[in-house]
């Protein structure tokens, strides 16, 4: 995939710039440093040329010994300085990136998940985010080398210039074998991590899935499809290997080559006067300090990986939202909470799963959407707070189309439910409090007793403040406590998708009395898969066929063989589900 490998370099490329500029302090006074550290190792050979002649002549020589030591000090101070910031400007970078990261894909939310699954965003967020750290040091390091490089030679040819014209003649070579490098070995090395990412979604897949394995017996062939991206892995590690070889072996053999020619003209000069013993010796340190750039393929080794590792990065960073926020918003006015529908279509690949849809519904009204599996029922109501947007249509929010609405006004005015709720938070109270992080524990528990959820929140080992890692929940308590969270918000309109498929029937009830009281006056979309939870909304919305087929009571639907149909297929819930 060269075509793949350019882009990735260039994605990389252009987040490593904007870091530079981001830093550019930091970076600023890292290029100093190693500044003073190249001036005073080019500076080295002369006070060391000077020494060995004042030692020669017997002239100067503390002199001449006491600036030596003055610049070999100055060179080990810039250089630890060097180190210190270095590594500071490099955790810097790697927190940004991090935070970047994160940012978008929270920002990608669930369809962002189907093309960067969960192992693919702990890869990059762990390996691909931490490669960069060492992106600055590397950087000075690359210059700092070429600079030394360019000095090296200068000196040279001012010591003599057919010095200077020696070690020209092996600089295209050097050229050809690092330019080869970078060519061949981005795809190998972007396809490893790659492989290592895909490793990773698959063990987390198992791990969530862990019951099921045990229980059908399969741990071995899970473990092999956990493991079937191994031999990419270990072709792709090959060929980096291969091309890394092939590489090195070349300058290991250039380098030498071009210094021993350097010090043999050199010499020759020496024989004929044109050069002194002194320069003789600075003649070999700098021939050693030119050839040195040669050991930058270590360093273009490490500078590519950054740059693979940011190109990563940077594919999440460039995927567009499904979801955007107004260019202009426009505030929410205050109102009871009408939502309207109009020819709303959602298309899933080339089937409109909703299509044209229409749906009026009254403000602190509870509508029920029922339908048949696949109709679309989680798409409708994902609609409402933008979880995803229609491809055509508009949803209104007491007159104003939800997509002119900021995206927090929006996400605070519309609380969701769903099947399996996230733990999110620290302790029980945390995760009630999630969207209210500032509630009290009064308005917590209240909300908790609205969601029948307070008696075995009460009953954990330390009430609220339990661990929800030491927090047994069944699937039940798990939506009662979703159900809280809905029930503490001041939303204006409440969807349960489904929110309590896993409760029995009397405490479906107890909950749905219960919120019935909180909610009173909001406006409530929801999913119901049971004929209770539809016979006790104001209203049913009867989805077929990508549109609403019919608005009215439940009473009036039920004789209609059709509508209880939708319920007749409903699956049955498994006793671990009922979570009571």
């Amino acid at each position: 995939m060269p075509g793949g490998s350019a882009v990735l370099r260039a994605g990389g490329r252009r987040l490593l710039r904007e870091a530079v500029r981001r830093f550019r302090v930091r970076m600023a006074l890292l290029s100093v440093l190693t500044a003073i550290r190249v001036a005073a190792m080019l500076s080295t050979p002369v006070m060391l040329a000077r020494a060995v002649d004042a030692a020669h002549t017997q002239e100067d020589l503390g002199a001449a010994t006491a600036w030596l030591a003055v610049t070999l000090g100055v060179a080990l101070l810039a250089d630890a300085a060097e180190d210190v910031l270095g590594a500071y400007c490099g955790s810097h970078i790697t927190v940004w990136l991090r935070h970047r990261l994160l940012g978008r894909v929270l920002a990608l939310g669930p369809h962002g998940q189907r093309r960067f699954p969960t192992g693919d965003v702990l890869s990059r967020l762990t390996e691909s985010a931490s490669g960069p750290s060492a992106f600055p040091v590397l950087l000075v390091t690359a210059a700092a080398a070429l600079a030394t490089t360019a000095g090296a030679v200068t000196a040279l040819a001012m010591i003599d210039w057919w010095l200077a014209a020696a070690f020209a003649a092996g600089v295209p070579p050097l050229i050809v074998a690092l330019r080869l490098f970078v060519t061949q070995a981005t795809d190998p090395f972007a396809r490893y991590q790659a492989c290592q990412a895909a490793i990773a979604t698959r063990l987390l897949d198992a791990r969530q899935g862990i019951r099921t394995i045990q229980a059908s017996g399969t741990a071995a062939a899970e473990a092999r499809r956990i493991l079937g991206p191994l031999p990419e892995l270990r072709r792709a590690g090959e060929e980096t290997w291969a091309v890394q070889g092939r590489v090195s072996r070349r300058l290991a053999l250039l380098a030498p080559l071009t210094q021993v020619l350097v010090v043999g003209v050199a010499g020759l000069r020496l024989a004929t006067g044109d050069v002194t013993p002194g320069q003789l010796v600075a003649s070999a340190s700098y021939a050693a300090m030119a050839v040195a750039s040669a050991s930058l393929f270590d360093t273009f080794v490490a500078l590519l990986n950054c740059q693979v590792g940011a190109g990563r990065i940077n594919e999440v960073l460039a995927a567009v939202p499904a979801v955007r926020p107004p260019d202009l918003p426009v505030p929410l006015p205050d109102g009871p909470g009408r939502l309207r529908l109009r020819r709303v279509t959602v298309r899933i690949g080339d089937r409109a799963v909703l299509d044209r849809l229409d749906l009026d519904v009254p403000p602190g009204a509870t509508v029920a959407v029922v339908g048949a599996s696949g109709t679309g029922k989680s798409l409708l109501v994902s609609t409402v707070g933008r979880l995803l947007d229609p491809d055509e249509g508009v949803v209104e929010l007491d007159g104003v189309p939800v997509t002119d609405l900021p995206l927090p006004r929006l996400r605070h005015a519309v609380a969701y439910a769903f099947e399996r709720p996230a733990l999110l938070g620290a302790t029980v109270h945390d995760t009630i409090a999630y969207a209210r992080p500032g509630a009290t524990r009064a308005e917590v528990r209240r909300a908790a007793r609205a969601a029948a959820a307070d008696d075995f929140i009460r009953a954990l080992p330390d009430g609220y403040d339990t661990p929800l890692a030491r927090a047994p929940l069944s699937g039940g308590e798990l939506q009662r406590l979703g159900l809280a969270r809905a029930a503490l918000t001041d939303a204006r309109i409440v969807v349960l998708d489904d929110a309590t498929s896993s409760l029995d029937t009397a405490t479906e009830l107890k909950v749905t009395q219960a919120l019935q009281r909180v909610l009173a006056g909001r406006t409530s979309l929801v999913v119901a898969r049971r004929p209770a939870t539809a016979a006790r909304a104001d209203l049913v919305a009867w989805l077929d066929a990508g549109r609403i087929r019919v608005l009215a009571p439940h009473a009036d639907l039920w004789p209609d063989p059709g509508y209880r149909a939708v319920f007749a297929t409903r699956p049955t819930a498994t006793p671990e589900a009922a979570g009571t």
